[in-house]
């Protein structure tokens, strides 16, 4: 005798229903969750490439207000007074057009023979000009004016060439004849001593300028622009209004930061981090650059975790499900006992078709397809709640897949019941139906699956079935709807039913011309929940051809294959005359 599974257990069916209730939360939630990291990043991106592309276009838009100043020493003969360069600064309007910046100036290179005549030029231009600081080079390159003059008077008369960045920037910028920007500094006139920076633009006398030779030779000066980090930051976009904060190195040293954890911003954590390298003016600038608390306040998205909650819920429901099919497994099993116990003289066949019949219906009307409704209206509560974010077009179209995705589920597990209930109801149904008129059945079923006359042909000269023919319907239903449903479409549709008397049985076959079955699935395709179905064809429950090998077997014949891939598929059984006379096994086709 088979062995009957223990009250109450979790069947493979129970299994797979949970492992894919599991399987769309865990998808749902982990896709949310992907795009919602996705977006996030590239808002980091954007912040960060904005502030790389700020600090670019300012200290393009400093060079171009050097380089006027160098068009304004060329157009006055290479050199200019004091008052002409008081005028010209006034009119490019420093202040207004230039924030960050400091001032804009004039060094004068000067050898020893060219000192007085340029002291002199100075003398005539104020009251007092003093160069320093002393030093032992063979030249000096000493500011010569500065605007706005004010807030860098400290600044006036300075010899760069006494210290190594001033002099070796300047030096470059005249060697290369582009503009170059120094380490870091300490301004003379910024009292609070924080890290700076000159950017120099090399003034040259009249040409040639081909070679490294002619452009020291013809060199006379720069025009320069003092920088202060803090402040050319500052100028650049205000913290408060930045989602990252920004630390920038020079050869190792720190010339500005912003991930003190004194900012009223920082985040000891940040979300996203990373150092971009800057390639500006002769030198290179490393920045380092963080998401700040104001970037992790705005991208703070709750929709991976309400999905989350959604598919929680979700499985609460299955479990639930899964509970109430194991409990009424065990009064299933308890009541077909208790009927075994009482009807035992009876037909071991009959009982057990009862027992099936009556209370798996039972169980399959009413404790399986409320819970599953129940499902099927949650699904729908959640495509109704994110019906505005679908809809928008910001929408990532996988959620909407996602929710539909519990659908199909759901009306799979709906299948499921349904086909099992058929499976259930398989018993002997003599005298409890109508004769089987075959001509007008082929003709129904051509009209129920919409199919044209040739599509579906019957070959028989027997017209007029009478036994149990409630399941023999019920068998060519399965056959007919499977070799329509697994039809590739390569050739047009063709199904032929032949049915031959043979005395006490009559022979059935059904054959289609579809992608036929490979040999070695030829017994696993009349098993319960198996399947040959691949993603581009229709869902199945594995349920027909179990009903069809039953209900043959039922009396007393087998289903039979004859079919190999691309040359369609035959299926074949017997099926008796009248209720007195089953078949004998042998007789199958």
């Amino acid at each position: 005798m088979k062995m009957q599974p223990h009250r109450g257990q979790i069947t493979p069916l129970h299994l797979v229903v949970i492992a894919l209730s599991f399987s769309v939360t865990f998808t749902i939630w982990q896709y949310t969750k992907h795009q919602t990291e996705i977006k996030v990043q590239q808002r980091f991106e954007a912040s960060r490439d904005r502030i790389v592309g700020l600090i670019e276009n300012r200290m393009a838009r400093y060079e171009d207000a050097l380089w006027a100043g160098v068009s304004a020493m060329d157009s006055q003969g290479g050199d200019m007074t004091l008052e002409q360069w008081r005028l010209f600064t006034e009119k490019m309007r420093i202040g207004d057009k230039y924030p960050g910046i400091n001032g804009i100036g004039v060094i004068h290179y000067l050898r020893p023979d060219m000192l007085d005549a340029y002291l002199d030029a100075r003398g005539i231009e104020r009251d007092v000009f003093q160069i320093f600081p002393d030093h032992d080079s063979d030249h000096m390159m000493p500011i010569s004016f500065i605007e706005p003059e004010a807030a860098n008077s400290a600044a006036i008369g300075l010899d760069i060439a006494h210290e190594t960045n001033r002099r070796n920037a300047a030096l470059a910028s005249r060697d290369t004849g582009y503009a170059q920007i120094t380490g870091p500094i300490v301004l003379v006139q910024d009292a609070s001593s924080t890290p700076g920076f000159l950017f120099y633009a090399p003034i040259y006398k009249e040409g040639p300028l081909d070679t490294l030779e002619q452009r020291r030779a013809s060199f006379s000066g720069t025009v320069y622009a003092p920088f202060v980090v803090n402040r050319l930051m500052d100028g650049l976009l205000a913290k408060h209004l930045r989602h990252v904060s920004v630390s920038i190195s020079d050869a190792d040293e720190v010339i500005y930061d912003e991930h003190l954890t004194a900012e009223d911003l920082h985040d000891d954590n940040p979300m996203f981090a990373e150092q971009v390298t800057l390639d500006l003016y002769g030198r290179q600038w490393r920045l380092d650059i963080r998401t700040n608390l104001a970037f992790r306040h705005n991208n703070s998205d709750m929709q991976p975790v309400l999905f989350l909650i959604a598919g929680v819920l979700i499985e609460v429901l299955v479990i639930a499900l899964i509970i109430m099919m194991a409990r009424t497994n065990k009064k299933a099993v308890a009541y077909a006992e208790k009927v075994t116990d009482a009807l035992r003289s009876e037909k071991e066949k009959l009982v057990k078709s009862n027992v099936e019949l009556e209370q798996f219906a039972y169980v399959i009307s009413h404790d399986l397809k409320t819970p599953i409704r129940g499902i099927a209206g949650l699904a729908d509560m959640l495509k109704e709640d994110l019906e505005d974010y679908c809809s928008s077009k910001d929408a990532n179209p996988e959620v909407t897949t996602a929710i539909d995705l519990i659908h199909d589920r759901v009306q799979r597990m709906n299948d499921l019941t349904s086909g099992i209930l058929e499976f259930s109801c398989i018993r002997e149904t003599y005298g409890k139906d109508s004769p089987l008129e075959l001509t007008d059945f082929i003709t129904s079923m051509i009209a129920d699956l919409d199919l044209e006359p040739d599509q579906l042909v019957l070959d028989t000269p027997v017209q007029t079935l009478t036994t149990d023919t409630i399941n023999l319907r019920r068998v060519l239903e399965n056959l007919i709807g499977n070799a329509v449903k697994y039809h590739d479409g390569r050739t047009p549709l063709r199904i032929r039913v032949c049915v031959e008397d043979k005395g006490d049985t009559f022979a059935f076959s059904v054959a289609d011309n579809g992608p036929g079955i490979d040999v070695r699935y030829h017994k696993k395709i009349f098993e319960m929940f198996q399947t040959l179905r691949t993603c581009d064809t229709p869902e199945s429950t594995g349920i027909g051809l179990a009903v069809v090998k039953k209900s043959v077997e039922l009396h007393g014949g087998r289903v039979e294959i004859i079919s190999h891939p691309g040359e369609g598929a035959t299926f074949s059984f017997h099926w008796p005359r009248n209720a007195t006379a089953p078949p004998r096994e042998s007789t199958a086709a």
